[in-house]
């Protein structure tokens, strides 16, 4: 069973998430946005409280409001950094261009596990499976679950992620909606920023899928 717990912070406002196995305790950390000492903390402290033990930092793609806090979460937990091999040119010293551009400080360590369309994240009983949604960055994927879908900045309640970055495509967006399109309605949304919603919710109400 797959337990998640969502926190926000950083200086867009970025959800990041634990994830964890409730019967093994293992962990994975979802696109840690954060930028202070004290959401790191607040992270830290629920990983302790809980006994969990993370396996996987995992970035949904690679701008800096989803990837400032690799570097302090790596250098406590000393496990691989995990990124579309798209995007991981935004991580390490490459990287240096995307971060100043969207005014973050921190750099991230270069990815140790370049991930691609089917691979798996695999922490205790609980399988998450990377599916490449490119638009918002070419390297962009959601990390599917039984229930659930981490959509990074693809879909959002309401919204989708900007396609007028470098990198971003409005076609490759509609494509990607398509494919989270096929998902059940009972899936739980957990975007890279807002609220959660359902697929069913946004099928009905967002105006970005409704015109596809």
């Amino acid at each position: 069973m797959l337990m998640t717990k969502m926190f926000t912070g950083g200086l867009l406002s970025a959800n990041y998430y634990v994830v964890s196995c409730k019967d093994t305790l293992q962990a994975a950390i979802i696109d840690p946005g954060f930028d202070s000492q004290q959401e790191f903390e607040e992270v830290t402290s629920y990983i302790a409280k809980n006994n969990l033990e993370p396996k996987f930092i995992v970035n949904t793609h690679g701008h800096p409001d989803h990837t400032s806090g690799n570097q302090a979460l790596k250098d406590k937990f000393h496990v691989p950094i995990c990124i579309h091999q798209n995007d991981a040119y935004m991580l390490g010293e490459s990287g240096e261009t995307t971060v100043r551009y969207f005014g973050f400080g921190n750099l991230s360590p270069d990815a140790d596990i370049l991930l691609h369309e089917g691979s798996y994240i695999k922490f205790g009983d609980v399988t998450l499976t990377v599916v490449h949604t490119p638009g918002h960055s070419f390297g962009n994927i959601v990390l599917l679950g039984e229930t659930e879908v981490f959509t990074g900045d693809t879909l959002f309640a309401g919204s989708i992620g900007r396609t007028d970055f470098p990198g971003s495509s409005e076609l490759d967006m509609q494509a990607s909606l398509r494919k989270l399109m096929r998902l059940p309605d009972y899936f739980v949304v957990y975007p890279g920023h807002g609220p959660k919603t359902t697929m069913g919710e946004e099928k009905r109400v967002n105006p970005f899928l409704r015109s596809l």
